[in-house]
């Protein structure tokens, strides 16, 4: 990878822009009409007469000169490997339509009013930085919170359908990547997503920080696992808490100590949550290929994504469902486009983008005292979005015997995608025709080429023993399935040996001249 090396370009270039100001004076007119001589070094500049003066025309055009140079610099300050040379240009046209159309809002009430409307309509709207945000977190106060703390069901289950202790005992251990979710659902009246969601946004203070009414967070989780369907073998309310657990467990790593706030710890969990509600248990693909309604309402583009977002918040419109209620607009705001931009990433064609920002990443990480160090909102989402992106894939680096149930569940799935295909018509997608898979190759593969090189990755970003742990858990998975594949019968080939008996005559090649 080539580095460029962008100090001394900054440096020489503030010390030319500090010092323009004054030699600006020196200039002449002829030099202003793309005449100017070279520069010498700077050393051996003159120091320029701060008497001099010069018509106003040429201020002005050294002043925007100056402009100019001023957000050079930045960009050059800003610049990072992964900042294509599109985003920066984005960049320099939204300084110019702003300079414009700040001129053009002066001349009239409606030339404001005209300037407001191409502003907010054409140009993405920038957010404040995230840890202004939090910083002045000032919470709207509860208009009615007399009672709303008490639940006399916890979790929303009837105590006599839970056992408490059992459900307890399992969900006390802290940072259990191997969380066993299959008995959990067993102890909670298969609502372990309820259950699992209430302990860690208790176990997180989000009840006080964010002053959440512990029944709203019950009505609200209830109604989401109510809208993960039991009927799809793979995307139900088990693998939700399972991605759940595994977001929290790597945010909870030593690397993001006070990395990321409040408000962004929430967003990457509600995430988590909701990342395949309403799931129909078929790929984006089907549903493009069947002209599916979903299909069309989201134009073919991340389609599975698009509907789990606006389920997942239309559940907060539900009655005493809203845990949001005492963000601020602006909080609320934040925290939405958070949530969009990591359950899009969820789209699994997003994989290789994902993969190649996080080794860009690794390879321009900035560490301080152990802590992992991010300068804007880009890269802080582009961590949270490979986060759950690594606990959405994380079967694989699961005990055994938790990661066979979960190819049971997800390759029963594919099959019955594999069989509405056959039904419809439509070529059978990779993996889902029954009669013609085989499910040790597949996950051989899968892990080879798509879970090991994520994780391996991530293990560089965030060098932690967990994730050193997790990668020998994928060596120790892949060797299972690997030897459980059948070896390919060796070729067969039929060789003909021509022998002579000893009153044999030899067969005479033909004449060498063949012609009639």
């Amino acid at each position: 990878m080539v580095v460029i090396e962008y100090d001394g370009i900054i440096c020489r270039s503030r010390r030319c822009s500090s010092s323009t100001p004054s030699t600006s004076t020196s200039i002449s007119t002829g030099a202003v009409a793309n005449q100017t001589p070279p520069l010498p070094p700077l050393q051996q500049q003159e120091s320029p007469n701060p008497s001099t003066k010069f018509p106003t025309e040429n201020h002005n055009i050294i002043q925007e000169t100056l402009d100019e140079l001023d957000w050079v610099m930045e960009q050059l300050e800003n610049l990072h490997i992964t900042k294509s040379i599109s985003d920066m240009t984005t960049s320099k046209f939204k300084k110019m339509l702003n300079k414009e159309l700040s001129q053009f809002s002066e001349s009239s009430k409606s030339g404001n009013q005209i300037s407001n409307y191409l502003l907010s309509t054409y140009i993405d709207k920038q957010l404040p930085e995230l840890n202004i945000l939090i910083n002045n977190m000032e919470l709207k106060p509860l208009l009615d919170t007399s009672g709303t703390n008490i639940v006399e069901q916890p979790y929303g289950i009837p105590l006599e359908d839970l056992n408490v202790d059992s459900m307890n005992s399992l969900l006390e251990v802290n940072n259990n990547w191997n969380l066993n979710i299959f008995n959990l659902s067993s102890l909670c009246s298969f609502k372990p997503l309820t259950c699992l969601g209430y302990h860690i946004f208790k176990s997180r203070n989000f009840f006080k920080t964010f002053n959440i009414p512990h029944a709203t967070l019950v009505n609200y989780l209830v109604n989401l696992e109510s809208n993960y369907h039991n009927s799809i073998p793979y995307h139900n309310n088990l693998h939700a808490t399972d991605v759940l657990n595994s977001t929290n467990i790597l945010l909870n790593l030593e690397s993001f100590n006070e990395v990321f706030s409040q408000l962004e710890i929430l967003a990457t969990l509600f995430g988590a949550m909701i990342h395949d509600v309403d799931h129909p248990g078929v790929t984006n693909q089907f549903l493009i290929n069947s002209d599916s309604n979903l299909a069309l309402l989201y134009n073919d583009e991340s389609v599975l994504e698009n509907h789990h977002l606006s389920i997942g918040f239309k559940l907060l419109q539900s009655p005493g469902c809203d845990i949001l209620a005492s963000l601020t607009r602006l909080q609320r705001q934040t925290l939405r486009k958070l949530v969009i931009d990591i359950v899009l990433a969820t789209d699994m064609s997003k994989h290789m983008i994902l993969l190649s920002n996080l080794k860009t990443m690794v390879e321009t990480k900035t560490i301080t005292n152990g802590i992992l160090c991010f300068d804007d909102y880009q890269e802080r989402i582009q961590v949270l979005q490979t986060l759950v992106h690594c606990a959405d894939l994380s079967n694989p680096t699961k005990d055994l015997d938790l990661y066979k149930q979960w190819v049971e569940m997800v390759m029963k799935e594919f099959y019955l995608q594999g069989d509405r295909e056959l039904s419809l018509g439509l070529e059978v997608s990779p993996m889902c025709d029954r009669n013609n898979s085989s499910i040790e190759k597949t996950q051989v593969g899968f892990i080879d080429y798509i879970v090991h090189p994520l994780f391996e990755t991530w293990n560089e970003l965030v060098q932690h023993p967990l994730t050193c742990e997790i990668l020998d858990i994928l060596e120790i998975n892949r060797e299972h399935f690997s030897n459980l594949i059948t070896p390919s019968p060796p070729s067969t080939t039929i060789q003909f040996k021509l022998t002579l008996d000893e009153d044999d005559e030899p067969i005479s090649p033909p004449p060498k001249d063949s012609t009639p």
